[in-house]
């Protein structure tokens, strides 16, 4: 049974991560797989006064959002709860961005060499040609089945050859062959895996999307209701702009060979009454009519579809 001061301190962490989940509701999920202690520590170091940083056993955090759940059901500390596997901890934001937190995240990478079991998470090709290796250790690569070649009294591969495959272990052979040649094909830092905001959790996937990603969806969405909208004949937000157009330029063809007119037509009118006018205003338009006849034919087949695009206006929409 644990004493008096162990229950303290598991007391104080209870409390510490309830108070940083109510009050700090913006962290990072962390895998802190193969991190070393170094790496933990400068990036301590550099979140000092910006972020906390609170590492834990798991048992201990569920029991922690257990009772952080009870006493604040809004946080969503439930949620975090749920997330919460593996060897992880969280960093707080207390007075930076998220993004800068991965920013200090992304400095700290600790390269390591290849250990016999251990799981690939990259694929690794050593490339063709001289290894430096002499002669006499041919059998490294004799027992993986490597093309070589002796060049110059060193021993040289033949073509690339893969060594590492994601998701494999690494075989023994394979372990003391990249040791031979020095190779570090591991590189680990804390890895970000999910956000806590606003009594949320979701995929670090997020924190990717730029403000011009969304503003480009934002527009499509505008742009397929607007087509939505004409297609059904409903009025939309969206959808008006398009419609007052089609009707502007149903007006404009109307009055264009009559003696009447209003001040939003009176540019079309002159266009249409001098259209060389406006030549200097469109040079790329007017290139192909110094070309020869080609345009006219053009511009007639392109006022057909514009007439056949008119009478498709419902003038309804104005009755």
């Amino acid at each position: 049974m644990p004493n008096a001061e162990k229950l303290a301190k598991k007391g104080q962490y209870f409390e510490k991560l309830i108070d940083l989940c109510v009050n700090s509701p913006n962290a990072l999920l962390v895998g802190v797989d193969h991190v070393a202690s170094k790496q933990m520590q400068d990036i301590r170091i550099e979140l000092r006064g910006h972020a906390i940083v609170l590492m834990g056993k798991n048992t201990m955090i569920r029991k922690a959002l257990d009772i952080g759940h009870e006493r604040h059901p809004e946080a969503g500390m439930d949620k975090l709860r749920a997330a919460t596997n593996g060897n992880m901890g969280f960093i707080f934001a207390t007075n930076c961005t998220l993004d800068h937190i991965r920013e200090v995240l992304s400095k700290y990478i600790k390269t390591q060499a290849a250990k016999v079991g251990q799981v690939a998470v990259v694929d690794w090709f050593i490339p063709s040609g001289p290894t430096g290796m002499d002669p006499s250790q041919t059998n490294f690569f004799q027992a993986l089945n490597i093309g070589t070649k002796i060049v110059k009294g060193q021993i040289e591969l033949v073509s690339d050859f893969q060594i590492l495959k994601i998701g494999e272990k690494v075989s023994a052979s394979g372990a003391v062959l990249l040791a031979k040649l020095g190779i570090k094909p591991f590189e680990y830092q804390m890895q970000v895996q999910q956000v806590y905001q606003d009594a949320t959790v979701f995929s670090a996937a997020v924190l990717d999307i730029s403000d011009s990603v969304l503003i480009q969806k934002f527009i499509a969405g505008v742009a397929n209701m607007a087509a939505f909208s004409r297609e059904v004949g409903i009025p939309t937000e969206a959808g008006l702009p398009h419609a007052f157009g089609n009707a502007f330029r149903n007006v404009a063809a109307l009055v264009a060979d009559i003696d009447f007119t209003f001040k939003e037509v009176e540019e079309v009118k002159k266009f249409l009454a001098d259209p060389s006018a406006y030549a200097s205003a469109n040079p790329v338009a007017a290139a192909p009519a110094a070309g020869g006849g080609g345009a006219a034919p053009a511009a007639a087949k392109k006022a057909e579809v514009e007439e056949e695009e008119e009478e498709d206006v419902d003038f309804d929409l104005f009755g």
